[in-house]
Parts: C-alpha cells; sequence; structure tokens
C-alpha cells in the first residue's frame, strides 16, 4: 500500500496546520486537496491506484487504510475527546432525490458512508475513508469546516 510513508504524527500536524489555514472565497481543488466558502479537506494517504484485474490487493489494501484511520482517530480521541460518528447515507439519499447539501457534506457524502467529527474551536474536523468507485484507490481524508452536519 502506499500511504504516502506518512506516520499518525504527521497526519496529525497537517491537520493542525489544515485547521490553521484559512478558507478560500471561491471553490478551489488540487492534487489531494480542495475547499470552497467555509470548508477544507486533504488527503492524507492513499492506496495503489490500480487493482489486480481478480481484484486481489483490495482487502489488504482496505484493511491497511483502515488500521492507518483507526490510529488517526484515535489520536485525535486523545486529543478532544470521543467524536460524533456520523453516518452519511442518508444525506447521499437526499442528495439523489434533488435536495442540495452544503459543502463539503456534498461531496463526503459521495465517497464513504461514515465519517469522525469533532467540534473543535468553533470548527468541525472531519476524518474519513473515502473512495470514489470500486476500482479507485481507498483515500485517508481530513477536513475542517464551519459548516454543521445538514
Amino acid at each position: 500500500m502506499d500511504t504516502d510513508g506518512m506516520t499518525t504524527a504527521e497526519h496529525l500536524d497537517t491537520i493542525d496546520r489544515l485547521r490553521a489555514t484559512g478558507f478560500p472565497a471561491a471553490p478551489e481543488g488540487g492534487p489531494g486537496r480542495g475547499g470552497g466558502p467555509g470548508h477544507l479537506l486533504v488527503t492524507l494517504g492513499r492506496t495503489r491506484d490500480f487493482w489486480d484485474d481478480d481484484g486481489s490487493g483490495r482487502e489488504e489494501a482496505a484493511d491497511q487504510i483502515g488500521a492507518e484511520y483507526g490510529a488517526l482517530v484515535q489520536a485525535l480521541t486523545g486529543r478532544w475527546g470521543e467524536p460524533q460518528v456520523f453516518a452519511v447515507g442518508s444525506l447521499r439519499d437526499r442528495e439523489f432525490a434533488g435536495e442540495e447539501i452544503p459543502e463539503p457534506w456534498g461531496e463526503v457524502c459521495t465517497t464513504t458512508d461514515h465519517v469522525h467529527l469533532w467540534r473543535v474551536e468553533g470548527r468541525w474536523l472531519v476524518v474519513y475513508v473515502a473512495q470514489w468507485d470500486e476500482e479507485f484507490p481507498y483515500l485517508l481524508m481530513a477536513g475542517v469546516t464551519v459548516t454543521d452536519p445538514p
């Protein structure tokens, strides 16, 4: 698995920098980073880009990114207490039904089923594992937003 060789301590450092960064005035994106008014999202780690034709490697990658996610959640829990676990599947259903879901929640709900949330200094910190589709890599994601979960 390729997770950019980052450790949990490095993920925490990235999150600290993300929390200190101002929000962009207009939607923007770039490699491993996106944001807009009131929110920022960043990729902390990723699995390899492609699976073998028979799908081998997927389960191992899922296990490894899951372990990395668990370690990060544990470290953040040590800092800010127990997180809220927020299931975002209902947001995806509401979006498909035509409701406009505010960002970053609209993007988040298209790539995962649940997130861990902490309310820290007037902002939400969100961490989750994303995957755009079955053939794409798993991404360890973090975000900061002032927008309450809908």
